[in-house]
């Protein structure tokens, strides 16, 4: 088993792992839309849109440093705040996977960490 820690994301806000690496799987925890750059503020007044391209660069960038990539991504979870927004993070979310379509469960929450909009996790093959 090996942890992943990576400076091209954020850093965990609690006592987890960016991303756990275990035989030949990678599983993610969870991405919000926060910056690398060591803040631990949720990107400045970003609509659900810019949110969710963050957490999907988030995301990215765990799983090459796990030495996987999205293309390798087996099923993601998405946990929104609101369904309204549900297209908006679709077509984003399929402009970061083109073809490649990994199962996927979306679960409508009540509220997210920061009061996130959105937040993905993944398990992909290395």
């Amino acid at each position: 088993m090996k942890f992943i820690q990576t400076e091209k994301a954020p850093s965990a806000i609690g006592p987890y792992s960016q991303a756990t690496v275990v035989n030949s799987m990678v599983y993610t925890s969870g991405q919000i839309a926060l910056l690398p750059n060591g803040s631990d503020e949720l990107l400045a007044a970003a609509d659900v849109a810019t949110q969710t391209k963050q957490v999907l660069t988030n995301l990215r960038e765990v799983l090459e440093a796990s030495g996987t990539s999205l293309q390798n991504v087996i099923k993601t979870t998405i946990f929104i705040a609101d369904m309204d927004d549900f297209a908006v993070i679709n077509e984003i979310y399929e402009s970061f996977f083109d073809t490649h379509k990994p199962a996927r469960s979306t679960v409508a929450v009540k509220t997210l960490p920061k009061n996130a909009l959105v937040e993905i996790d993944a398990v992909a093959i290395i």
